[in-house]
């Protein structure tokens, strides 16, 4: 459905980490403005693909981006390695999340970027990376400053997976535990973004599929309500008889995809990134 690499025309490409030969980048579609017009520094996103750490492409949020970008806000969408390409864990694809956002921190001033409002995005897999990027410490280059490697400052999740462990009354099987320590490449409460829930994580909404049997309804409805009881802002927006990927462009009628585009900006707007529309 999504080309792989994908073919952003419109979008600026740039290279945020290379390892082991591979060249990781990122696209940006910029705002429009008047010419001659200086604008004042801009919110950013960042959205994740989806593909269960082994494919997927950044094409996926390509339609968002281009929406948000209208909107007035800096849009980028990034590659990661994934196990089919690169034979890797979801550990690394968590170390590369990390990378990509820092890259946009540490280029704010550059991009046009306020680094106070960067947000984070995704669906499933990517939906993950957006939460573990800021609930889960460490997996990042520790040598760069405090302030380079903050969390974003908002989530938008779309069926994301945040329960990666058992919790009280969702008990994992021993087989899907062991499932998820040999993709993930670690234990898996160490890099279960539910587990890692505090205070001050960032204002966050949540769109999912309740029939969703990829990643159940139940794993969000759980990380919403530890959300709340840590006084984090989390609004879940459950959608019936919905099931995994639900909310792609091209997928059924478009009415999900229109829906949830329409919410995120409803969100972005409260929190002043958007003008009201």
């Amino acid at each position: 459905m999504f080309n792989y690499p994908p073919q952003l025309p419109d979008a600026i490409c740039e290279t945020y980490k290379s390892i082991n030969g591979v060249a990781l980048n990122i696209w940006r579609i910029e705002p429009e403005c008047r010419p001659h017009q200086q604008p004042a520094l801009r919110p950013a996103i960042l959205f994740f693909f989806g593909g269960g750490f082994r494919m997927g492409s950044p094409e996926q949020f390509a339609s968002h981006a281009r929406y948000l970008a209208k909107r007035g806000m800096v849009a980028m969408t990034a590659d990661y390695r994934v196990a089919d390409r690169h034979g890797v864990k979801g550990v690394a694809c968590l170390k590369d999340a990390k990378s990509a956002l820092q890259w946009v921190r540490a280029n704010a001033e550059r991009l046009g970027i306020d680094p106070l409002r960067i947000g984070a995005s995704g669906g499933s897999a990517g939906g993950y990376l957006a939460a573990a990027t800021a609930a889960i410490p460490g997996f990042e280059d520790e040598t760069l400053s405090v302030e380079i490697r903050r969390p974003p400052d908002a989530l938008i999740l779309f069926n994301p997976g945040v329960v990666m462990a058992p919790i009280p009354d969702l008990q994992m099987t021993d087989e899907r535990l062991a499932t998820v320590a040999e993709r993930m490449g670690a234990v898996p409460e160490s890099i279960s973004p539910y587990h890692h829930i505090m205070g001050n994580l960032p204002p966050t909404i949540i769109f999912h599929g309740q029939a969703d049997t990829t990643i159940p309804y139940e794993t969000v409805e759980a990380f919403t309500t530890k959300m709340h009881m840590l006084g984090n802002r989390c609004e879940l927006v459950g959608y019936p008889g919905e099931e995994h990927g639900f909310f792609n462009i091209g997928r059924g009628d478009g009415s999900t995809y229109q829906d949830t585009v329409g919410r995120m900006d409803q969100f972005l707007t409260s929190l002043g990134w958007l003008e009201d529309s």
